[in-house]
């Protein structure tokens, strides 16, 4: 039996910090005690941990990592690399590769081909279209983590639109409906009014008057409709405006609720002024929003009111967001960054490094029951992360991992550093080292 002893850590876990030990036998969290109480086996690897605080493995819940058919922009091996060293263990894909992830056939190629290359744990949504529904409702829900639905379209073009299908999905879904919510109608709109008055040249700045608030809350506001109307757990992906927070409930704790909301770090960390500075690199779906918006969704985070923090990493190359507004693509690749992003804001005091856990590695793990990831319990899965909270670093070009070799965080100064990342007992990364040759686990789920 293969054993590792974490000394000395500050652990933070379940509202709770404090100094301690954690001993991992093979792949499971064997014991966890005060520091200095815990007994290694023989042979056992020692890890002093002073100074680093240790938490469970951050469940990314929303990623676009491009495989298969768009490789040129992020693959399973990169990507699943740049989220081990920011401190991620387990990823939930999305489906609109090339195919699209639209079959139960499509969907085991993917985790196939995850279990061949991803360094971290997987699992892979089944999209919803307005043809699919009865292949849809056949997921294992033991197997499958979500059917995810665009009620606007995006990159991909995999727009569900058609009510008498949504109704069917909300209705019979047995797995957690993830929702992309915006209204086609009102961009369409939007995007011909604008074109009109600039042509080819449309400021990236009034992406956010296009892809507007008035589309999001729309559409945000259909989705909670038929969820409620049908009882369907509802998952509504990257929130993006105050308005949509209206729609969220905290009366009830996060595993009981029928209806729960996702803040992405796109949004938690930008604002519409930056379009001037950063034009297509933050050019995302939904759109960055104000000021207004960024705080009133921090202020979401607090109250409970949003119940996750993923990152909707999706990569796209240089070139490709070089082009004109009308070309070029929607989303940003963020997922190497994600945590130390949140922890500088903890450093801000914007989030407590509780909340943080709390959204991005219990609540992911509850909202999806995944089985025995997300927290640091004894016979739970040893998915966990150790970060130095002052050992500043700065995002460079030579430190970027994600494939397209770009990121807007570039040039920005962190004073929290990934340190280790131990997936299923194993330590895939290292101050720099990967265990290139570990591979993850298909996601498992409680339902």
């Amino acid at each position: 039996m293969n054993s590792i002893l974490i000394r000395n850590a500050t652990i933070v876990n379940e509202g709770k910090t404090f100094r301690g030990d954690l001993l991992i036998k093979d792949e499971i969290i064997s014991a966890v005690g005060p520091a200095g109480q815990l007994d290694s086996p023989k042979d056992s690897q020692i890890i002093d941990a002073s100074g680093l605080f240790l938490i469970p493995g951050i469940i990314d819940v929303h990623v676009h990592f491009r495989e298969p058919g768009l490789t040129h922009k992020g693959d399973i091996i990169t990507e699943s690399r740049a989220a081990a060293a920011g401190g991620i263990t387990s990823f939930m894909d999305m489906p609109n590769t090339v195919p699209q992830t639209i079959t139960i056939q499509e969907l085991n190629n993917k985790c196939r081909t995850a279990s061949e290359k991803s360094m971290i744990n997987y699992s892979f949504y089944l999209g919803a279209t307005n043809d699919n529904i009865t292949e849809v409702l056949k997921a294992d829900p033991e197997e499958v983590g979500g059917i995810k639905v665009f009620l606007g379209s995006s990159t991909g073009n995999m727009l569900t639109d058609k009510e008498e299908s949504l109704r069917i999905l909300f209705k019979e879904a047995l797995l957690p409906v993830a929702a992309h919510c915006e209204d086609e109608k009102i961009i369409r709109k939007n995007i011909n009014n604008y074109t009109k008055e600039y042509q080819e040249e449309i400021p990236f700045s009034l992406h956010p008057l296009i892809r507007s608030r008035e589309a999001c809350f729309k559409s945000a506001s259909y989705a909670v409709r038929l969820a409620m109307e049908y009882n369907t757990r509802l998952h509504i992906l990257h929130v993006s405006t105050a308005d949509e927070i209206k729609l969220l409930s905290n009366e009830l704790s996060v595993k009981d609720k029928r209806i729960t909301g996702e803040a992405c770090v796109n949004y938690l960390w930008f604002e519409d002024s930056a379009y001037d500075e950063y034009g297509a690199m933050i050019k995302c779906n939904p759109a960055i929003k104000t000021k207004f918006d960024r705080e009133a969704l921090r202020q979401a985070i607090n109250n409970d009111l949003l119940d996750l923090i993923a990152t909707d990493h999706a990569p796209h190359t240089f070139e490709e967001k070089s082009g004109s507004y009308l070309k070029a693509p929607s989303g940003v690749p963020v997922i190497q960054h994600s945590l130390p992003s949140m922890l500088e804001l903890w450093h801000e005091k914007t989030f407590s490094i509780e909340k943080i856990v709390e959204k991005m590695c219990h609540n992911p793990a509850l909202i999806f029951k995944i089985s025995q990831r997300g927290f640091i319990r004894e016979g739970y899965k040893a998915d966990l992360c150790l970060f130095d909270p002052d050992d500043q670093w700065t995002v460079s070009k030579e430190n970027i991992l994600h494939k397209c070799g770009w990121t807007p965080f570039e040039g920005t100064r962190f004073r929290s550093k990934i340190i280790m990342t131990i997936v299923n007992g194993t330590i895939v990364y290292n101050k720099g080292l990967f265990t290139e040759d570990y591979r993850g686990q298909r996601l498992k789920f409680d339902r």
